[in-house]
């Protein structure tokens, strides 16, 4: 069996601030207190002597290439992302940075932001714009309806224009709001 993955698939650089202001919160307190914190300890681990069987500098290593990483991942990714500052002027449209209320057949209502691929783990409402919900739904007005395929091709459900036959996921769109 192959240990090869394909790389991944480049995702969208738009950000809103809101989470533009946390990853650079995250690098700052990596940067200027965890790593430091770190390397004195992993520094203090390796003055009790023998290495090789020391846990605590094995950990403190093996903690700090994490945080090199994630250093590293973050620095880069600020630099590519593009901020979004502004609503767009057509706001009867679905957009970046859009509170979208969709209502299912049944009338059930559902309440989600769209926002950039790095934030979307922030809140369980809100979802990447790199997601087929989003996808779907970028340009879309009030009342047009989206319909989800149930079949999926490579773990993607595939966007279909209209189709009455599956209802579980076809939404409304019934709300736009942007802040």
């Amino acid at each position: 069996m192959s240990r090869y993955r394909p790389p991944r698939l480049k995702s969208s650089p738009y950000i809103t601030p809101e989470g533009h202001n946390r990853l650079q919160s995250e690098l700052t307190y990596l940067w200027k207190e965890k790593r430091p914190e770190v390397t004195a300890k992993v520094s203090e681990a390796a003055a009790l002597g023998d290495r090789s069987e020391n846990a605590e500098y094995i950990y403190g290593k093996r903690q700090l290439r994490e945080i090199d990483g994630r250093i590293q991942f973050l620095s880069k990714r600020l630099d590519e992302l593009i901020v979004v500052h502004r609503s767009p002027t057509n706001q009867t449209s679905v957009f970046f940075g859009a509170w979208v209320t969709l209502e299912k057949a049944d009338g059930a209502t559902q309440r989600y932001r769209i926002v950039g691929a790095d934030e979307f783990d922030a809140d369980p409402y809100y979802i990447s714009i790199d997601a087929p919900l989003a996808r779907a739904l970028i340009g879309k007005q009030i009342d047009d309806e989206i319909v989800l395929e149930e079949q999926r091709e490579g773990g993607i459900p595939r966007i279909l224009k209209t189709d009455d036959s599956i209802r579980e996921f076809s939404y409304t769109v019934a709300e736009i709001k942007y802040e």
